[in-house]
């Protein structure tokens, strides 16, 4: 049994914050009924996205309770030697509108997006808080714009390896021992016969 590691990067917390109006738009995107989303990307790796709830916080207090996450990421050692000494981006892009695409093309208005770098070398040994608060969508810093809340952790997700005819089964599930402080690691794998082999 040898070691397998594994990172995942999760994203919780999200909630964005629409500036107040000042005259009405005419693209409804202050309305307090118009659904918003958030696409997450990382090179080469499928998209997440998530619902994001509107916050009513003041200045940079966190949000209330109405928050959503998002399902994150999974690296594979297969992955994290291919990204190692790199630093990964975690870009996310909000929407305003219905979550979906056309033909490829996301069907959204486009709020904005912000940028994360991720550090994976650290977070192969030890969690990581990458961010934990509020970042700004709009680029001009002299003008309201929506603030996005977010808190994005990477951390450690070791497996383990059990080599049966050098096909690999990474995924353990942990059960927790009823009545005693032991955490006990089970494995799933899959067997198979040669019908044509038979020891008699």
């Amino acid at each position: 049994m040898d070691p397998c590691p594994f990172v995942r990067v999760m994203v919780d917390s999200l909630a964005l914050k629409l500036p107040h109006a000042t005259k009405p738009a005419r693209s409804g995107v202050h309305s307090s009924t118009t659904p918003c989303f958030c696409e997450m990307k990382i090179k080469n790796f499928p998209p997440q996205t998530a619902l994001l709830s509107l916050s009513t916080s003041t200045n940079d207090s966190p949000p209330d309770s109405s928050t959503t996450s998002a399902h994150g990421f999974n690296l594979d050692p297969t992955a994290l030697r291919r990204l190692s000494g790199k630093p990964i981006t975690l870009r996310v892009s909000v929407y305003t509108g219905r979550m979906g695409s056309t033909c490829g093309v996301t069907s959204g208005k486009l709020l904005g997006r912000v940028n994360l770098s991720i550090d994976l070398d650290a977070a192969k040994t030890s969690p990581r808080m990458i961010h934990n608060g509020w970042m700004k969508l709009g680029k001009h810093s002299d003008k309201p714009s929506a603030r996005l809340h977010m808190m994005v952790r990477a951390e450690p997700d070791p497996r383990f390896v059990f080599q049966f005819g050098g096909e690999p089964e990474c995924s353990p599930v942990i059960f927790q021992i009823q009545g005693r402080d032991i955490q006990q690691p089970v494995f799933s794998c899959k067997f198979s016969a040669d019908r044509n082999s038979r020891f008699r």
